[in-house]
């Protein structure tokens, strides 16, 4: 019903940034929010940031300030821009879309198949 496909990872030094993307395509009626998640091995997944539709965003405490998340509704796409990278940002990062794809449907979740950042020396 809904494919959504997460790009923009890859390796970078402490201190570099990185900018992810996240499309969703299919049988979309409306978007309710579109959010990034993150696993690290041995870890459980946990938010990094999401964004409603009226642009209001929530972040995990541990990217405030370096991390932005932001969407383009006409185009059914999410980013998140990081910066200031560390080596504990290392990890899968997975985009969560809570989208609706029809009148008479609810609101369920779609996931990305994740894209690795890596963050070392």
């Amino acid at each position: 019903q809904v494919q959504v496909v997460e790009s923009g990872g890859g390796s970078v030094q402490p201190g570099g940034s990185l900018r992810l993307s996240c499309v969703a395509s299919g049988t979309i009626f409306s978007i309710y929010t579109m959010g990034w998640y993150r696993q690290a091995p041995g870890k459980e997944r946990e938010l990094v940031a999401i964004i409603n539709r009226g642009d209001v965003a929530d972040y995990a405490d541990s990217v405030k300030g370096r991390f932005t998340i932001s969407r383009d509704n006409a185009k059914n796409t999410a980013f998140l821009q990081m910066n200031s990278l560390k080596p504990e940002d290392t990890a899968v990062y997975y985009c969560k879309v809570a989208a609706r794809t029809g009148l008479l449907s609810g609101v369920p979740d779609f996931w990305g198949q994740g894209t690795q950042v890596t963050v070392s020396s």
